[in-house]
This record gives C-alpha cells, structure tokens and sequence, in this order.
C-alpha cells in the first residue's frame, strides 16, 4: 500500500458526520461553486481550495491528456462505470509501483496524483477517479478536474481540509464513508460464503516513523489512533479464500477487491481491481513484487492469486457508483458545445 502493509475493508461505521461543516468558508473559484445533487439526496462535494502548486501534486499530466484524448475518442463515457474504469486501468498498466507518493509536504494535505509512479491503493484510485470524471462533467479536462474526483474518493465526507487527518487512511473507513454517502456498495456481504473478520487496528501510530506528517507532526499520533480505534470496530465482511472461486461469478468488471490477511492486526494488505476475463474474475494490481517487475500489471484469476500466499486469507469486493453528473452539463448544452 503507501509503505508498509496498510489495513483496509468495509463495512457501516458510523464515522460520517452529518452535515458537512468542514466546507463552510472555503473560498474557490466561481466555475467550481456547483455540485451536483440527485433526488436520492447524494452530493457532490465542491473541490477544496488549492494549498500546494499543481506541479507538486499533479504528476503525468502528458499521461492524462492521452488517456483522456483517448476515452473521448472512443466515447468510453457511454459505459457503465466499471467498464470505463478498466478501460483507464489498462492505460496505466506497466506504471512502476513507488510507495508514498502522496507525501509531498511535511504539513500541508492535499489531494495527490501521479500518474507515473504508484502503489496498489493509488492505482485503483486513479483509474476510478479519471473514468469517474468523464461521466461527471464534460469537457476540455484539466488535471484539477481529477484531483476533485481523488478528494471526493479519498477524504472523509469528500473535503480535504489542509489536515493530515482529514485523508481516510485505512481502506475499511475509505469504504465505509463512500458507501453512506452513496457513491459505492460493499457488496462483500452478499457473496456466497461471506464471514464476519474482526481485528484491532494500531498500524500507523505504531509505525508512526514511517509517515511523513506524522514524524513531522507527532501531536497527530493522539488523534490517529482514536481513528484507527474506530475503524477497528467496522463490521467486517470478508470471503475466505477456500470460497473465493465460488464467488467470482459475482464480481464485475471494476470492482475494487481488497486482499485481506492472516495478520491479526490488520484487516488487509493489499487492493486491485477485478477484470472479467475470458469467464474469471482477473485480478489487476500495482505489485512490489520484484518477480512481476514493481509495476502496474494484469495478474491472475483473484482465487489462484489468493492461493500464491498463505497470508492471504480472502477478499473484500467494494463496488463503486458513478457521482450525479455535474449542472455543468446543461451549461455545455446551453453554450452549444
């Protein structure tokens, strides 16, 4: 994940507030003012105002011109969303894996892309927010447009506040706060053979020297670890790997498969996406491993994958949604675009 072997999964935690206070105040620019909002209730979050240079977090913009030049080409916009994803998740395929490269300040948070050097958590993340932001709203794109989609993916209620602590930083709450937002579904439970997995999370204030902005920060320390004490009572759901085959004919293209562990202090060690390929569920990743080059590839079945470790224990199935389109599309419309 971003260094060590980071937790994750899903589940309904009640860590969403209601309300997002957070946002009140924040300037931005008047072309980012608009949200979208469906009738189901569901919002979209404006972007926060930018606290670092765009040339500090946003890396590959050359990479994201292509890609996008490439999906209006071909009109990906008109697939559902999780064949939109894995059509980007082949454009990133062979990206060399690099961990931490959301760290790029000792003290100031904010959303991060780069798009050639990644780890596993980056790599779902970015494939989701670009194929997420060509259904969004319509173009010309420009790299600010999916940094707002990584904010909304990535940060509690989908505000980025300036705080180290405002980025979700355990998969397990990443999921949880998206899906009663209403922007994915924990299908997990729903799959056959499904079994409740229980663990107490202390990762980062034991490794606390290995981030960044906590070495920088440690009045930070206090306030993680009642986050990850939260997380660790997430009602967990997850297939174990003897049940996986059995499950695969469930998964779809998209869905974004979380490994969990046989380590009873963290619920996951790994993520991808699924990719049905030829009747299986295929997992893709961004690996460490040195044998499969540390880069981005198209690995095996998810069930024989599982079966390469005894560590892996099984999997967690995280399926997103497409965010309401943005009333920037009736803008185009009315401007004859």
């Amino acid at each position: 994940m971003h260094g060590r072997m980071m937790v994750m999964v899903l589940g309904g935690l009640g860590l969403v507030a209601s309300g997002n206070p957070e946002t009140a105040g924040q300037p931005m620019s008047a072309a980012r003012k608009i949200q979208g909002v469906t009738s189901s209730g569901r919002s979209v979050t404006p972007p926060s105002v930018a606290r670092l240079p765009l040339t500090t977090v946003f890396k590959g913009e050359a990479k994201f011109q292509a890609i996008v030049a490439k999906a209006e080409r071909e009109n990906w916009r008109a697939l559902p969303l999780g064949q939109r994803s894995i059509r980007v998740a082949r454009e990133l395929v062979g990206t060399r894996y690099v961990n931490y490269t959301l760290e790029v300040d000792d003290h100031i948070e904010s959303p991060v892309v780069n798009l050639g050097a990644m780890d596993c958590w980056t790599y779902y993340e970015n494939a989701l927010a670009l194929a997420r932001m060509l259904h969004y709203q319509p173009g010309p794109y420009q790299p600010q447009d999916m940094l707002h989609m990584v904010e909304l993916e990535r940060y509690r209620n989908g505000i980025c506040t300036g705080s180290y602590l405002s980025r979700m930083h355990q998969l397990e709450e990443v999921f949880s706060n998206n899906q009663q937002r209403g922007f994915a579904s924990n299908i997990t439970a729903r799959l056959p053979g499904a079994q409740r997995l229980r663990r107490d999370i202390h990762e980062m204030t034991v490794a606390w020297k290995s981030y960044r902005y906590l070495r920088a920060n440690p009045a930070l320390i206090e306030p993680m670890g009642r986050i990850e004490a939260r997380v660790s009572q997430l009602p967990v759901m997850h297939v174990p790997k003897a049940k996986v085959r059995a499950a695969e004919a469930s998964l779809q293209d998209g869905d974004i498969c979380a490994i969990t562990t046989t380590d009873k202090d963290a619920y996951t060690s790994h993520v991808g996406m699924i990719m049905r390929i030829n009747g299986r569920a295929v997992f893709s990743h961004a690996t460490s491993d040195h044998d499969k080059g540390r880069r981005v590839i198209i690995d095996r079945p998810i069930a024989d994958y599982l079966n390469g470790s005894p560590t892996h224990a099984g999997i967690i199935i995280y399926r997103p949604l497409d965010l309401p389109p943005s009333p920037m599309w009736q803008q185009a419309i009315a401007g004859g675009n």
